[in-house]
């Protein structure tokens, strides 16, 4: 009546053909009709891409959760009640997310950063470690203090930052922990109770490492499935299995996005060693180099699981990115590789012919004698499509080449 045009035209319709009104702004257009206003199916989510159900049993949700989490949150679940984690940070239609990494200047935290810049923008990704950063960290990108036992330090820096992800490396290892076991429980159970309480109350995305000394002498040792007896033996493995159960009673409790990955022996060539007990994996291609020859803290049969460090980077940054609907867990087993120090002397003899080893097994034999020799990881392959690319002749020829250049060159500075 008001809106003539809306109405189908007056002149006759040739036959077999419909004529259709004209469409505006709101409508949708098929080839056989045009869809207007309220019968308009439901957009997808901007998240996970799916249509979400109309029914009333989920419209009585949406109004609960309304009540419940108040109007600012409302808008969040206008599109699809049916699945909460969506409103979670997500890559997909958002702004990028911004990333706060502690204990930065470990092993792992230099090179997440570096790899999530490239993905996010350098601005993007904060830096924190209570250690003094070098010319090059600075130059990377932001760098912070954070003492992860200062809990108004991280909230100030979580709020002014406006952080959403958050990627949990603070830790005393294995060797180290059990040489200073108060400091250890301080570091990795206070630390990690500040970081989740922090990660609940901003609701951040949190990324927590745990480890294959979460497992103890008990557990199934070749291969180690996800779900199985944890009966570590050191503080560092204790510390991680608390971690691990907090962050899943937080994801049931409150609801906190926590994702966790069990990561075996990690190899880099970025960073010295650490104290850890698979640390002989990476000292043991500085000494090739430096002086073909190299005394082994374990035996030569002691089989681990280990991981180069690019393969578990990328892990950590497909989990993190990963639709929150297709983890079915919310920690997982990452396999790679699994060697023994004799296989892998004798990977590296195949590059240098005179290389020399011994074994005098110390007080980390007795650790890796508890650890797994192999990991299952076939939910985390299933889940989200985990697949390693780096196998252990690879891995040789990266840490050889890697470091030859790199002492080559300290050498020429030395010189010069």
């Amino acid at each position: 009546k008001h809106v003539p045009w809306l109405r189908k035209e007056k002149t006759a319709e040739p036959a077999g053909q419909t004529i259709l009104p004209r469409p505006h702004a709101g409508a949708r257009i098929y080839p056989d009709r045009i869809v207007y206003g309220r019968n308009l199916p439901p957009r997808p989510c901007l998240s996970c891409r799916r249509r979400p159900p109309t029914s009333r049993a989920e419209s009585a949700e949406m109004l609960s959760l309304s009540r419940s989490i108040g109007r600012r949150c409302l808008s969040r679940f206008r599109q699809s009640a049916h699945h909460r984690s969506c409103s979670s940070t997500a890559v997909v239609d958002q702004e990028p997310p911004k990333i706060l990494i502690t204990g930065g200047l470990g092993q792992l935290g230099r090179g997440l950063a570096s790899r999530l810049r490239a993905r996010y923008g350098r601005s993007s990704v904060i830096l924190t470690d209570i250690l003094k950063p070098t010319a090059g960290v600075v130059k990377d990108g932001p760098y912070r203090f954070a003492d992860i036992l200062d809990f108004k330090l991280l909230q100030e820096m979580i709020v002014n930052e406006r952080i959403t992800w958050m990627f949990h490396f603070s830790a005393l290892l294995s060797a180290v922990g059990e040489q200073n076991t108060a400091l250890a429980l301080r570091v990795n159970i206070e630390g990690l109770h500040n970081v989740m309480e922090l990660a609940k109350q901003y609701d951040l995305r949190l990324f927590v490492p745990s480890t294959i000394g979460a497992f103890g002498p008990t557990s199934p040792r070749n291969p180690t499935p996800d779900l199985t007896v944890q009966k570590p033996s050191t503080i560092y493995g204790v510390s991680k299995v608390h971690a691990e159960l907090m962050g899943e009673y937080y994801h049931r409790k409150f609801g906190l996005d926590f994702r966790c990955l069990r990561l075996p022996g990690v190899i880099s060539a970025d960073t010295a060693p650490g104290g850890g007990t698979t640390d002989y994996a990476v000292h043991i291609f500085h000494e090739a180099i430096r002086n073909r020859a190299y005394k082994c803290y374990l035996r030569e049969d002691t089989r681990l699981p280990m991981i180069y460090i690019d393969d578990c980077l990328r892990a950590m940054v497909e989990v993190m990115e990963c639709d929150p609907r297709l983890l079915k867990q919310r920690v997982y087993n990452l396999q790679a590789i699994s060697f023994t120090p004799a296989e892998l002397a004798k990977e590296i003899r195949r590059h240098m012919s005179n290389f020399q080893i011994t074994y005098e097994p110390d007080f980390r034999q007795q650790i890796a004698d508890t650890w797994p020799q192999v990991l299952d990881d076939s939910r985390a392959r299933a889940d989200w499509g985990w697949k390693h690319l780096v196998d252990t002749p690879d891995l040789v020829e990266l840490m050889l080449q890697y470091l030859s250049h790199h002492y080559e060159f300290n050498a020429g500075r030395v010189a010069n």
